[in-house]
């Protein structure tokens, strides 16, 4: 019996070194290179879903399995638990991409924007390539709706990192918003929302994890800091996410943080798409409040944004 212990012992390591991997959040074509026979099984089980062609259906699901909690099981055996993690990423990955074609209108090969349509979104959303801008709100509500491609935007871009697009407005409320506070962005992706924030006047600075290497180029101005790091170091008045991952196991650490006085995220207000919705109810130490004045300025509105303000309860 004690010659199966070196055994156990190395697969417990070799499922602890996955793990670390996953933390990392790899995409899926990295997922589906290391581990094919579980991207069979979850692929089989997402052609099921899609031959129905129920988007409704496709963002229940999404939500069913976001949460790490759905991939733990009652398994003891830790390479079985890797296993189910796996899936549980490689499912919650394919799965938005589907649900996102699906809105776009496109069940079959590949999607794309035709001359006149990517010529349009370019200038009205993009400085130069996928360098996004401070967009022009009155431009935007007069040349969006003419875009009848304008649905397939968001899963073009969304695989680089761009979850949505920050109207001119937007920023200049958010910077009246946050005023002369000490402010820091987690989870700040390139640090477009930073930069916007910066050029408004706002103190901010901007702190990533770089976990998403393989879709974002990170610039120098992004500090590599995780979320509970730059918390403590910074200690902030004031702390802006956009797009915080679903179920996310950062954004508690905001709540918990005695400097802040004001949380803001941008976000869907799709459960499945971002946010830890658990945190934002289970505190008790901040008023949450939807701004849907602010939402309307988060582009496009074909994403469904919703702005969060989290506010201690002193009111300072």
């Amino acid at each position: 019996m004690d010659a199966c212990v070196p055994e156990v012992m190395v697969m417990a390591s070799q499922s602890g070194d996955v793990r670390a991997w996953l933390r990392t959040r790899p995409s899926l074509d990295q997922l589906c290179e290391r581990w094919p026979a579980e991207w069979a099984a979850v692929e089989a089980e997402i052609s099921e879903l899609t031959e129905r062609g129920d988007i409704e259906e496709l963002k229940a699901h999404v939500a069913a399995v976001a949460a790490p909690q759905a991939a733990r099981g009652r398994s003891g055996n830790p390479q079985m638990q890797v296993r189910l993690e796996v899936r549980r990423q490689m499912m919650v990955a394919a799965l938005k991409q589907v649900s996102l074609a699906t809105a776009a209108g496109v069940r079959r090969g590949r999607m794309r924007f035709n001359l006149v349509n990517g010529w349009v979104a370019q200038k009205l959303l993009f400085a130069r390539e996928l360098e996004r801008k401070p967009v022009p709100m009155t431009w935007f509500r007069t040349l969006w709706p003419l875009l009848w491609q304008r649905r397939r935007l968001m899963p073009l871009v969304s695989s680089k990192g761009i979850y949505c697009f920050y109207s001119d407005r937007l920023i200049a409320e958010l910077a009246a918003l946050i005023g002369e506070r000490d402010t820091l962005e987690i989870a700040a992706g390139d640090g477009t929302l930073s930069r916007f924030l910066a050029d408004a006047g706002v103190r901010i600075t901007a702190t990533d994890d770089h976990s998403w290497k393989h879709a974002v180029s990170f610039p120098a101005d992004v500090r590599r800091q995780d979320a509970r790091t730059a918390l403590r170091a910074h200690r902030p008045q004031a702390v802006v996410c956009s797009w915080p991952p679903a179920g996310n196991s950062f954004e508690r650490h905001v709540f918990a943080t005695p400097s802040v006085q004001l949380y803001i995220v941008l976000g869907s207000r799709h459960e499945f798409a971002t946010g830890d919705r658990a945190a934002y109810t289970g505190q008790d130490r901040f008023l949450m409040a939807e701004q849907p004045e602010l939402g309307r300025l988060v582009l496009p509105p074909e994403i469904d944004p919703q702005v969060l303000v989290f506010r201690r309860h002193d009111g300072s």
